[in-house]
């Protein structure tokens, strides 16, 4: 399959996994190989975390208002101040930015001529007061913020890094247990509108990150049909992240290896190439097992990542999982065209 085509199967892709899978990394990765491919991307980022920034080199915090982590081609300066929805940036730029209750709260009430007030009302605690009376309220107003922004058109593709697989599942079906439960009123109009977006598979998708370890794959399997019976929403390949690289050459011990090769090493040298030895045997069949059942279990495509041997993420190492990222779409099928 085409890189851009696949990007473009759906305006938003909400990744998500369990803690720890480097469903992040995977986020600033699926960017920048979305931005190489020349679409124009915007990463949401829900939970302060830094890690997409750092991966594309930048040292600052990500904010409400955009930032952008791959230029291509001129920024726009058309005037519009701080309006990021009503700007047009060139193909292959990639661009980050939080969304929070609060601000996104703010910005809602900025909209309906309520700025000069907005400000006191958020520090006053009104969130939590509200949140405590209507259960999903604060994930409404981050949906709602993502909704408008796949509505304004302002990306080809934003990422959304979702929360933990823990809270995932309550972030994404807030919207449907409000329209069952609201009568009426402009919470209610937009939990319905939130549930269009994450119904609609053209708008939206989830790209769901493990490991290829037991728990990991166990949690993706649940976490997969539970979105798919509670939420509705349209599920893309499992990232499986962290693979070891195949490697030859595994079966033979090592001493023997070493004297096939006429070579003459220190005892302790070659006791400990055995020990990796087996180690990365053992490691590889392990993880072949997970992949192996996790292929039987949930008949989604798989994208597996190479695990990287680096004790920093950084640009470099995007540009590897960029790559394979990129292959393993490559690899992929065509959609089936839609019936007429």
């Amino acid at each position: 399959m085409d890189i851009s085509a696949f990007c473009r199967q759906s305006r938003v892709l909400i990744v998500a996994g369990k803690g720890g899978v480097g469903k992040t990394t995977m986020v600033a990765a699926l960017a920048h190989m979305a931005g190489r491919a020349g679409l124009s991307v915007l990463v949401v980022e829900l939970e302060g975390r830094p890690g997409v920034a750092s991966a594309f080199g930048r040292t600052e915090p990500l904010e409400y208002a955009e930032s952008v982590l791959r230029a291509a081609g001129a920024l726009p300066d058309d005037g519009t101040g701080d309006d990021d929805e009503a700007r047009t940036y060139p193909p292959g730029t990639v661009r980050a930015r939080t969304i929070t209750p609060d601000d996104a709260l703010l910005e809602y009430l900025a909209d309906h001529g309520l700025k000069r007030v907005s400000k006191r009302l958020v520090s006053s605690g009104i969130v939590d007061i509200v949140s405590g009376a209507i259960p999903g309220i604060r994930d409404i107003l981050v949906l709602g913020k993502v909704k408008q922004l796949e509505r304004s058109g302002s990306a080809d593709l934003i990422l959304v890094d979702a929360p933990a697989t823990g809270h995932t599942l309550t972030f994404l079906s807030s919207a449907g247990g409000l329209v069952d439960v609201a009568r009426g009123g402009p919470i209610r109009a937009q939990a319905a509108e939130v549930v269009e977006l994450l119904s609609d598979p053209a708008r939206c998708q989830v790209a769901l990150v493990t490991l290829p370890e037991e728990m990991p794959v166990n949690e993706v399997i649940e976490a997969a049909y539970l979105l798919e019976d509670k939420v509705g929403i349209a599920l893309g390949p499992v990232i499986v992240n962290s693979c070891y690289p195949a490697m030859d050459g595994l079966d033979a011990p090592a001493d023997e290896a070493v004297r096939h090769a006429g070579a003459v090493l220190d005892p302790t040298l070659v006791s400990a190439l055995e020990k990796a030895r087996v180690f990365r045997r053992t490691r590889q069949q392990l993880q072949s097992g997970q992949i192996d059942r996790l292929a039987h279990e949930l008949p989604l495509p798989q994208l597996q990542v190479p695990f990287l041997f680096a004790d920093t993420m950084g640009p470099g190492q995007l540009d590897e999982l960029s790559d394979a990222l990129a292959v393993g779409i490559e690899s992929l099928a065509d959609p089936s065209p839609v019936a007429s």
